[in-house]
């Protein structure tokens, strides 16, 4: 198949059974992707083709017979063939994935497909109503109007349960796969449709036989962990009210040993911001489904009698993507991310400096004013001024919901927290303010004057705490409106470009007193909203996602959020795998990545300035650091590498992240390829010493292996005093470097510098 453009095609036939077959075929040929599908009779679609593209479609046809199962002992007379909703009434006896129930009692039902349309359109993005056109570094042009993919949409119906079913899906152009359903309640019986769980999947083939996830706890958030596709469920919860630490942002399912460069997999995420869960599951009569969808507690969601009030429910979008290896996959993520902000990929991200780790809650105009100074001659871009600034906010036990400028830190005047923010925007750099508006210390008087916003599980007792706070209804009106008009008045009076948003508590208990149910679901869709009614209120307002550092990175949020908040852990040995594994769904553009202090404040690790800012250099770079205490000469060099940063960034913003597998698990090396592999920039990390004296050849993933490139230092790291304990000189470490074929980096690599534990150094191939 050589055309290019995006494709939809559908084709009719029957079995050799007689059933009537529908086969859908969507592809987008310039991303290497295809799905297809089947619907025989009036059944729900079966997946029966994801991967590349297929040379002649009308085949999926054959698809059918090829695939469906035969009758066996023992078992129903259809064994079970999961289509993208299976329920018992299709034979499927594994985890039940819809869920439904009226007054209470479990309903069982059996859809009939009443409708099949082939089309598809990406929402618009956030920006969409200004229409404006950016244009990249490539001169690409990117626009925010919406974007016509294929897709096809199949509605489908109970009758006698009184259920109606739309199911959609899409293909994106970056091949990344989204599918949707929306339950409603057809029923004229007074009783209304509780929806218990609705969890999408994908089909996998038998080779997909070993799983990837990832598990973790604050400061260490992303660790890779596998395990063996079995007979049986693997699942991950998550019940906090958002993803949390221990979340996996991808599940993925590949032959066995699959990697970053090599390897078919597949992997799924859900796309949502609350309670979730991702699934592997295989019976002894399949092979293997994973998928997911969001957790609803019992009551949560509720959908009235036809015509009497909210009657459907929504899921969450579950996407999937596919490739040879982790890098593939990453990268159809990392496309469709771009496609809901193109303006922040037209250009480098501006370096930013936070101000937590620098001063914690010691506020005051002259401190921060003198560290703004230190900050603008470093090359900081955006000053962002942390938690401490508002009600009694003098530690983290009071004051947390008045969002008011505290008087005792910041006194009106000179001296005020708007004369800093004019001070910062004077200097030419952006100012931006902490907020947590989804929560409230009990010591505060928004919690003295409206206990009752408080999410609590009765009238009378308050979940567990976390770090001395509760969780705001943000379901009630009155508090949402609060929250909105709150941080409105302030961003406008301030002239705020960027807002730091915290999330620290798990929430737990979350039941909303104005409601009288639980409220996750409700209180995630509110959290959007203020996302969306501040953007469109101030244009140009940049919001972070931040919880607890890296507890809150999903696409529900990357729709609306501009940056996430990698991890409260800035310890870049710890960062590695964290960044690494991370970038798995987001861009590093959009991931905070900051230099910090040495010793790590939360590790207490010992680093040099040199791993320090090289671990931080491919990301959206920032500095966590308290610049007023350096000597001028660890000044002088974190401004050299935030020049060299800023050299490469709108490339970065742009470039396909890899990430190359290696024997040794001592060593990392990553990197960043432009899109059309004229060059490359990588970054090689030795994290403990190696079994290898010294580390061997690290291979260059990303590159054209039909083209040469002259590998060399980038200009930062030429200099390996202090780094290496190699005693003779490495033979490319030098301004002029090698030239070597793409095909000879990739396969056998090249020589790195012999390195002591914990250092890292970058280097640049070009191609001649």
């Amino acid at each position: 198949m050589t055309d290019s453009t995006a494709l939809t095609r559908t084709f009719t036939g029957t079995a050799s059974d007689g059933t009537a077959l529908t086969a859908i075929y969507l592809a987008q040929p310039a991303s290497r992707a295809a799905i297809g599908l089947i619907v025989a009779g009036d059944t729900l679609p079966h997946i029966v083709h994801w991967g590349r593209p297929l040379s002649d479609p009308a085949t999926l046809l054959a698809a059918y017979d090829a695939l469906k199962p035969q009758r066996v002992s023992g078992a129903l007379d259809d064994t079970a063939w999961p289509t993208v909703l299976p329920t018992q009434a299709e034979s499927w006896i594994g985890k039940p994935r819809v869920v439904l129930r009226r007054a209470g009692i479990e309903l069982f039902p059996k859809f009939t497909v009443t409708g099949i349309t082939t089309e598809g359109a990406l929402e618009a993005t956030l920006d969409a109503t200004t229409g404006e056109q950016y244009t990249d570094v490539t001169g690409r042009s990117r626009t925010t109007r919406p974007v016509r993919v294929p897709g096809v949409v199949v509605t489908a119906h109970d009758d006698e349960q009184g259920i109606g079913i739309e199911w959609r899906l899409e293909l994106t152009p970056g091949g990344l796969v989204r599918q949707k359903a929306t339950v409603t309640n057809l029923s004229t019986n007074p009783a209304p449709l509780e929806v218990g769980n609705i969890e999408l999947g994908f089909p996998l083939p038998e080779s997909a036989s070993e799983i990837l996830t990832t598990t973790g706890h604050h400061l260490r958030e992303r660790s890779p962990q596998r395990q063996p596709m079995t007979i049986g469920r693997f699942e991950k919860p998550q019940l906090a009210g958002r993803p949390d630490f221990d979340a996996s942002l991808l599940l993925t399912a590949g032959v066995p040993g699959f990697g970053f460069e090599h390897g078919e997999a597949y992997s799924v995420h859900v796309g949502w911001s609350g309670n979730s869960v991702l699934s592997a599951e295989r019976l002894p009569y399949t092979q293997g489904v994973i998928g997911g969808g969001e957790l609803l507690f019992g009551g949560e969601v509720t959908l009235a009698p036809q015509g009497e009030g909210q009657s459907s429910y929504e899921t969450p979008w579950l996407f999937g993507s596919f490739g040879d290896g982790l890098n593939e996959i990453a990268a159809r993520f990392h496309d469709y991310v771009r496609s809901r902000h193109p303006r922040l990929f037209v250009a480098g991200r501006p370096v930013l400096l936070n101000t937590w780790e620098a001063v914690y809650f010691q506020h005051d105009f002259d401190t921060l004013a003198a560290l703004a100074d230190k900050a603008a001659d470093s090359g900081v871009e955006r000053f962002v001024v942390d938690d401490g600034w508002f009600g009694s906010r003098r530690d983290d036990t009071s004051g947390l919901g008045d969002w008011q400028i505290s008087p005792d830190v910041w006194p009106e005047g000179p001296k005020s927290l708007q004369a800093l923010a004019d001070y910062v925007h004077g200097k030419g750099m952006q100012f931006g303010l902490w907020f947590e508006p989804e929560m409230v210390s009990p010591d505060s008087e928004v919690t003295r004057n409206h206990p009752d916003w408080i999410l609590s599980p009765t009238a009378g007792r308050l979940p567990l705490q976390g770090r001395s706070q509760q969780v705001l209804d943000l379901t009630n009106p009155e508090a949402f409106d609060y929250i909105f008009e709150c941080m409105d008045t302030l961003v406008g009076d301030l002239k705020i470009d960027y807002i730091k948003w915290d999330h620290n508590k798990l929430v737990t208990e979350a039941c909303s007193r104005y409601s009288g149910r639980p409220a996750v679901h409700a209180q995630t869709l509110a959290v959007y909203d203020i996302f969306k009614k501040l953007k469109e209120r101030h244009p140009g307002l940049e919001i972070e996602s931040c919880s607890s550092g890296g507890g809150r990175v999903d696409l529900g949020i990357l729709e609306y959020a501009d940056r996430i908040w990698v991890s409260d852990c800035v310890d870049p040995v710890e960062r590695a795998d964290i960044q690494r594994y991370t970038s798995l769904l987001v861009p590093p553009a959009m991931m905070g990545e900051h230099v910090g202090a040495s010793p790590a404040h939360s590790t207490q690790r010992a680093t040099s300035q040199e791993l320090r800012m090289a671990m931080a250099f491919f990301g959206h770079m920032g500095i966590e650091w308290n610049l007023l205490k350096e000597p001028e000469e660890s000044l002088a060099e974190l401004a050299v590498w935030v020049d060299e940063f800023k050299k490469h960034r709108d490339w970065f913003a742009i470039d396909t992240c890899v990430h190359a597998d290696s024997n040794d698990p001592a060593v990392r090396l990553d990197g960043m390829v432009m899109p059309n592999r004229d060059a490359a920039i990588y970054r090689f990390t030795q994290l403990t010493t190696s079994q290898t004296y010294p580390a061997a050849p690290v291979h260059l993933p990303g590159l054209d292996p039909e083209r040469t490139y002259r590998v060399s230092p980038l200009d930062p790291s030429l200099d390996l005093t202090g780094l290496t304990n190699g005693q003779s000189t490495l033979g490319w470490w030098n301004e002029e470097g090698v030239v070597m074929t793409g095909e000879a980096l990739q396969r056998y690599g090249i020589r790195p510098p012999s390195l002591h534990p914990q250092q890292a150094v970058l280097f640049k191939a070009v191609a001649c």
